[in-house]
């Protein structure tokens, strides 16, 4: 069942305020629910919307990251952003081969927003780096902090224009407790339908990969949210999702491996940079990994195979999938192609 807190039901005038479930697909379901009853319009730049204000969203597990739905099942993009991040880019031909609204975003052939250079970089600081040596050291701190909205991304461009695209989030927290290390987001804008599953996804990786880091277990994940949206163009893309039925039931991601993952990250980094520029179309799973790693780098070959309508590649890697749980979205993706060539 789904759980509103903060929300009195005898007065249906005073929207919800927090929401906690134990799926991605579940948490979707029940705020698209709360926007459609009583998000309040808003008309922003990108568009007219209905939004929720001052909301907090709790996920108790955070492995169940990926929607399972046709409408918004989308790992191959997710993960592709994920590998966006984790490279410490913003170049916008990177994260267009798996998510083309990007495009609209090119400053000079970057993302001014994207957030790997902020996580990694940030005027020369690895912020990601500092949180985890700071966990090590004061495993109770309160100041494991990653900001990625900065204030210099209100200035205007040198032309005197506003940039395409500056973050919606603020700040990640990071905080062990109970020998969990638990995340905090704090956005100051989010798209319920398009950006919270992929950011939910991005983030909750990154939670566990640094949970891996310091040795501890994977605790929930709360994403706080200043204006929580559903925009109006996008209202049909929501009643298709929430007419799927749910979800709760299918398996989350299996547990990312103990030990340190930067290892299979930066693997796993090189396979994705050889199948997007075309210097393999097809890479062998390097034995050596773990075969959670080895189906991250499956699911990369996935999406290459599908854009290049090879079939038969798509049916091999489906076959040597260690775990059961990704079939469902591989099987839509040979569905798909078959849709496509008539058969």
């Amino acid at each position: 069942m789904s759980s509103l807190a903060g929300h009195d039901p005898a007065n249906a005038s005073v929207p919800p305020s927090m929401f906690r479930e134990r799926t991605l697909d579940d948490l979707v379901r029940v705020v698209i629910e709360a926007i459609r009853a009583v998000g309040v319009a808003n008309t922003p730049t990108k568009g007219a919307t209905k939004e929720l204000i001052g909301v907090l969203l709790e996920l108790t597990d955070p492995r169940a990251r990926l929607s399972l739905t046709e409408t918004r099942g989308r790992p191959f993009s997710c993960l592709g952003e994920l590998c966006w991040y984790l490279a410490k880019s913003n170049d916008v031909d990177f994260i267009t081969y798996y998510i083309k609204a990007y495009r609209e975003f090119d400053e000079d052939g970057r993302v001014y927003g994207g957030y790997g250079p902020r996580l990694f970089a940030l005027r020369g600081i690895d912020q990601v780096k500092n949180v985890v040596d700071l966990l090590r050291r004061k495993p109770g701190t309160r100041r494991a902090v990653i900001q990625l909205f900065d204030a210099a991304d209100l200035n205007p461009t040198p032309s005197g224009a506003e940039h395409l695209d500056v973050p919606c989030t603020c700040t990640l927290q990071f905080l062990i407790r109970n020998n969990e290390l638990r995340l905090f987001v704090n956005m100051r804008s989010n798209d319920v339908i398009k950006g919270l599953i992929h950011d939910v996804f991005c983030f909750t990786m990154l939670q566990e990969i640094i949970a891996r880091e310091v040795s501890v277990e994977l605790g929930t994940y709360k994403h706080a949210v200043g204006s929580l949206h559903l925009y109006n163009d996008d209202l049909p893309m929501a009643e298709q999702f929430l007419a799927e039925g749910f979800q709760s039931t299918l398996s989350p991601m299996p547990p990312m491996p103990q030990g340190s993952a930067w290892p299979s990250v930066a693997r796993v980094l090189e396979e994705e940079a050889a199948l997007r520029t075309g210097r393999a179309h097809a890479v062998a799973e390097p034995a050596a990994l773990d075969p959670y790693w080895q189906d991250l780098i499956r699911l990369l070959r996935i999406h290459n195979a599908f854009k290049s309508e090879n079939a038969s590649e798509l049916t091999q890697v489906r076959d040597s999938m260690a775990s059961p749980m990704y079939k469902v979205f591989i099987d839509r993706k040979l569905q798909q192609l078959s849709t496509q060539s008539g058969d």
